[in-house]
């Protein structure tokens, strides 16, 4: 059974991803801050009992090292970095940009990646897949940019991937596959409702594009429907 680790898995994309791999039936472990609260995603794991649902907050590094220690013997296939944070609903127009506020931007989004990466390296090479996934965004691609503001989150992504892509290069010699994924505008509650696409629709085309990865696309960063996005 191929298994597969999700993080923000309490609501939007990560519980679609949860569920849609559930059905498929991947053993899923299903990471969130407060499951206890995280309905849901708690209905969901008592429909599929390939479902394990454990307690993590990605900013909390001790905590990423903690969970990799608890899951010391699974085997990896796909480490699916989806939790992140939005951090620019507040004021942060220049001249009052809330720096604290921004560096958190950077924690979640970039380094909390990188850091869970680092920590279940050892699960991902006895995997079969062996793959690091990355949720960003296009707000994240410099080339892209034509409308200013998002500064926190448009940095924090655009620094997740770069790190991604040196990632990609480092453990390529391991067989161990990094990508960077475009889940398109979805109707989350990040997304809002005028998204538009529905999360089914993109976790569906993200999951396609994960099935198909070669060794080849090692650092890329490709749209839900398999397009390669700018940088």
């Amino acid at each position: 059974m191929a298994t597969v680790l999700v993080t923000g898995a309490n609501r939007g994309l990560g519980l679609e991803f949860c569920r849609q791999y559930a059905q498929d039936g991947w053993q899923v472990i299903a990471c969130c801050r407060q499951p206890e609260q995280a309905s849901a995603l708690l209905a969901l794991a008592g429909q599929y009992p390939v479902i394990q649902v454990e307690v993590l907050d990605v900013a909390d590094f001790a905590a990423i090292d903690a969970l990799a220690a608890k899951l010391a013997a699974i085997q990896l296939d796909v480490l699916l970095n989806n939790a992140g944070v939005y951090g620019d609903n507040r004021t942060n127009a220049f001249g009052e940009l809330d720096y604290p506020l921004w560096l958190q931007s950077f924690v979640i989004n970039t380094q909390a990646p990188m850091k869970m990466a680092e920590a279940f390296l050892p699960q991902l090479l006895r995997g079969g897949q062996k793959l690091v996934v990355n949720v960003s965004s296009l707000m994240g691609s410099v080339t892209d940019n034509t409308s200013g503001g998002s500064i926190y989150y448009r940095s924090s992504k655009a620094a997740l991937n770069a790190a991604m892509k040196s990632l990609a290069i480092d453990l390529k010699p391991q067989a161990i596959g990094v990508l960077t994924l475009h889940p398109g505008w979805v109707k989350t509650d990040m997304g809002g409702p005028n998204a538009l696409i529905e999360k089914e629709e993109s976790i569906s085309g993200m999951r396609q594009v994960i099935a198909r990865f070669t060794l080849g696309q090692s650092g890329d960063f490709i749209k839900y429907d398999g397009n390669v996005m700018p940088w």
